[in-house]
């Protein structure tokens, strides 16, 4: 049997890192890291940081063990002053600019850990690959050029403003290898950046989903009373097209008067309307919010912006359909190649959408079996392992002239 002395060493350089952690790139981190660790010894390089908005230090070990994974934490250098950040964002994206200004911006975007790259620099040959999580971030702007013939770049990228600075133009060509998390990752960074010669898993990454193996789906109905809802799970912002969500549901009320509720679960980053059909519940567990969705007549996401969509892949896979914004094209996918759900791109359509699914409840239960047999063939933790492996000793054995 193969001993730890024997795996590959492997650098997952990310972010932000922990369990406290909320985001779903540094999920994504934590679990890939923790269903590898029986093939390759990992180590994760990231910072002490918590909150992704001021970037502040607030774990205090520069070393811990996380669910059997070493952690090596590096302080921020410069916590982000989001005021500042923002009026200097307005500047630069989308707007003429000089380089000069862009490494201005990555260094307010943060998260600003000198001490981490310098790692990276001085112990680059400890480690057989590196791979990057998130395009973003510094960690990935600064790290992956000192380590790019051995790195893997788990891009997470989608069509929006930041993905057209100039350093990603770069960037995007230096990693020995791509881990894409969808066809359309795949389709859109290949054709942004001509970078289809890179090592690359074809498309299916992903995350692996992992559910209780009990879920009570009258849970809120005996809690709250409430027997139809759409759930929303996520982070309450108007970048996750919120604001329009709200705008549509009350519309649809006003027009299709009945009891069906909006359930939000997730932290608020933006006012919520007052309104007796929209609850706000706030964080939940695990638990819980598995049950909601289990309960729910369908999952709501409506975010235009979508690398993946872990929310939309687990109320599949407790046979929900789901509901989302097709002008994501991520999320688009999964509803065409799953024939699990229904996607919209205006009002008319969401009320369409709605209406279809409340009043032709055994489709849409077809339709959730149909996104469960989706997720089973595309995103055990089995099989993204199996395909993350592959790219990785690829660009290891290209780096080494191993024959493979």
């Amino acid at each position: 049997m193969e001993t730890v002395s024997q795996k590959r060493k492997i650098a997952l350089v990310v972010q932000r890192y922990g369990l406290e952690v909320n985001g779903g790139a540094e999920m994504l981190a934590r679990t890939m890291a923790e269903h590898l660790k029986d093939r390759y010894d990992i180590e994760v390089l990231t910072s002490k940081a918590v909150d992704y908005v001021t970037w502040k230090d607030e774990y205090t070990a520069d070393e811990e063990v996380i669910n059997g994974i070493k952690v090596r934490r590096f302080g921020v250098t410069q916590p982000r002053n989001p005021k500042k950040f923002d009026a200097f964002s307005g500047k630069v994206i989308g707007r003429p600019h000089s380089m000069e200004d862009e490494e201005q911006w990555f260094d307010l975007q943060g998260p600003l850990v000198s001490g981490l790259i310098d790692y990276i620099r001085d112990h680059a040959d400890d480690y057989d690959a590196f791979v990057f999580m998130t395009y973003l971030y510094y960690t990935t702007v600064k790290g992956l050029p000192l380590v790019k013939d051995k790195a893997v770049l788990i891009s997470t990228a989608h069509d929006e403003p930041p993905i057209y600075l100039q350093t990603f133009e770069k960037l995007f060509l230096m990693p020995k290898g791509m881990f894409y998390l969808t066809f359309e990752e795949k389709k859109f960074v290949e054709r942004k950046f001509g970078n289809g010669h890179i090592i690359n898993n074809d498309g299916y990454g992903g995350s692996g989903v992992e559910i209780p193996g009990e879920v009570d789906k009258t849970r809120l109905k005996r809690e709250k009373g409430v027997e139809h809802y759409m759930l929303y799970a996520g982070r309450i912002d108007e970048a996750k097209g919120c604001k329009e969500l709200f705008e549509f549901f009350r519309r649809y009320k006003k027009n299709n008067p009945s009891d069906l509720k909006l359930v939000m679960i997730g932290k608020p980053a933006m006012p919520i309307p007052k309104d007796d059909d929209i609850m706000a519940l706030g964080f939940v567990s695990e638990q819980e919010k598995y049950d909601y969705m289990a309960g729910a007549d369908f999952l709501i996401m409506s975010s235009p912006f979508e690398s993946l969509s872990i929310v939309v892949l687990e109320s599949m896979t407790l046979n929900r359909p789901v509901l989302c914004n097709g002008r994501c094209d991520v999320l688009k996918g999964h509803c065409v190649r799953s024939n699990g759900g229904l996607y919209y791109k205006d009002y008319y359509e969401f009320e369409g959408c709605v209406n279809y699914l409340l009043s032709h409840p055994d489709i849409a239960d077809g339709m959730g079996r149909n996104g469960h047999e989706y997720v089973e063939q595309n995103f055990r933790w089995d099989k993204i392992c199996d395909r993350f492996e592959d790219v990785v000793e690829r660009v290891c054995a290209s780096g080494s002239g191993e024959q493979r």
